[in-house]
């Protein structure tokens, strides 16, 4: 009896590689607070030590309704449903500009109200870039690697990278799914990514709480915001798409060398 070997994945050529270089970048390099601090034009750490007390505290209560909110809404039509002419990218920058807009214009309390709303233009949006990526949205797995994008994209750049770097987090995400595909999504999972993604949403409601913060203002930080979890949500699903074509080891061993010389790099600066 003959056992038919499958053949090996071809390795991965230039236009695989200048993807995976692009998408490690998306990863590793977690740009979030950059991008609001600059939008703001106030430091880092005024930011972060903005957000009211008040707020804190039923922060995480709020994130992980709006994740809900949006699991609910924003998977349940195609993420491409859009005006005739009108790229579904530019719609949903439209969308996250108009909410921020309002949740400028009415301060904090708008800016909560708006949360599931900009939630869902953020999870539609990242849907659209898995299908642009060659993931079936039909598949309920497909819907939860959408969710993981919230926390893939909470990572700080003063997280532990053993504990919080990509590959470590995307393996906690996974066992935090266990058990749940072809059902309603735990709500352990919901919690875990909940855990990471109010990270940047504190940085983005301190940014919206700047002194004489606007409807201009609120539009150009949720724009940033959206901007950063499309970045990620990029990177992620290409990783998934070469993955597919190449193999996982073929792609996870690239990666861990482009961090290695990333490291050395550092070591060397």
């Amino acid at each position: 009896m003959s056992l038919t070997v499958s053949p090996a994945p071809p390795p991965l050529d230039r236009q695989a590689e200048a993807a995976l270089r692009a998408a490690f970048e998306a990863l590793e390099n977690p740009s979030l607070a950059a991008r609001l601090s600059a939008t703001v034009g106030t430091p880092i750490e005024a930011l972060t030590a903005r957000l009211p007390s008040s707020l804190q505290g039923g922060l995480h209560g709020a994130v992980r309704k709006a994740l809900v909110a949006a699991m609910d809404a924003a998977l349940r039509t195609s993420p491409s449903a859009k005006p005739p002419g009108i790229a579904s990218s530019w719609l949903h920058r439209g969308l996250a500009a108009a909410t921020g807009a309002a949740g400028g214009a009415f301060g904090l309390a708008g800016t909560l109200v708006e949360l599931p709303i900009s939630t869902t233009v953020l999870l539609r949006q990242i849907a659209a870039i898995a299908a642009e990526e060659g993931e079936d949205l039909a598949r309920p797995e497909i819907a939860a690697e959408c969710l993981k994008i919230f926390a893939l994209g909470g990572r700080g750049s003063g997280d532990d990278a053993a504990e919080s770097g990509y590959f470590a987090l995307r393996i906690a995400l996974a066992e935090a799914l266990k058990g749940s595909i072809g059902k309603t999504i735990l709500p352990g999972f919901i919690a875990a990514v909940a855990a990471r993604f109010v990270g940047p949403v504190g940085l983005k409601l301190s940014a919206q709480a700047a002194p004489l913060i606007g409807a201009a203002a609120g539009a150009a930080i949720n724009l940033a915001f959206l901007e950063h979890f499309r970045s990620v949500a990029r990177g992620h699903f290409t990783l998934r798409r070469l993955e597919r074509v190449h193999g996982a080891a073929t792609v996870r061993a690239a990666y861990d060398k482009l961090a290695a010389t990333r490291d050395v790099a550092f070591s060397k600066g």
